[in-house]
């Protein structure tokens, strides 16, 4: 099975390029799996992946680190989201807002298509502005009751829905969605227990 890995950064998966021994790029080919690192936000995920993205590839594996709103899910887990929302697209009137498929112009919601085991299936939003004020998280809560939050998951699915290749999105949560506090978050361990299960995925998916 060849595999795309998608991820925003090289930071989050630098464990995977270092136990590869993989060169320094942001898009690398290799016979079992290719890594593809996008930047960060939706826009540079889509046109990434409208670069790279083709039908020779059997899954792609989006992977990232994540905030989570639901207190539930510890700092450092891991989440398979299944179903993600583009959050943001709409339109606001007055003090309500009318999303884009309320509007007629189309989905905003897509899931993954591959029967990931070992991990809980969670809800998440893509956003452009990640949440840190108290009122709009109570507001984004009550409108999507969403359990994480990324700036790319969204976009992965829907690149993959529209080329009808099988997707999974896997996170580590590495906040919660709150007033901003650097303090309470924990990336590094994030991190690293991302990149160990992504390590196993991925030998245990092209032997």
């Amino acid at each position: 099975m060849k595999l795309l890995i998608v991820a925003a950064t090289k930071a989050e998966i630098a464990p995977v390029y270092e136990h590869f021994n993989l060169p320094d790029c942001h898009f690398v080919q290799q016979s079992a799996f290719d890594i593809l690192i996008t930047g960060v936000g939706m826009t540079a995920t889509a046109f990434a992946l409208g670069k790279h993205l083709n039908n020779t590839y059997q899954l792609v594996v989006n992977v990232g680190v994540a905030g989570s709103f639901d207190k539930e899910l510890a700092l450092g887990s891991l989440v398979n989201i299944y179903e993600d929302t583009f959050a943001e697209l709409g339109a606001e009137d007055h003090d309500d807002f009318i999303s884009l498929k309320e509007l007629g112009f189309g989905d905003i919601t897509y899931h993954t298509n591959y029967n990931l085991t070992g991990l809980p299936k969670v809800k998440g939003i893509t956003v452009n502005k990640v949440h840190g004020n108290a009122e709009n998280i109570k507001q984004i809560i009550k409108r999507l009751a969403p359990q994480t939050e990324s700036m790319e998951g969204a976009a992965v699915l829907y690149a993959c829905y529209v080329n009808d290749i099988p997707c999974v999105q896997v996170r580590s949560i590495s906040n919660y969605v709150e007033p901003r506090a650097k303090e309470n978050w924990k990336i590094g361990l994030a991190i690293k227990n991302l990149n160990e299960w992504l390590i196993g995925f991925i030998a245990q998916q092209t032997k």
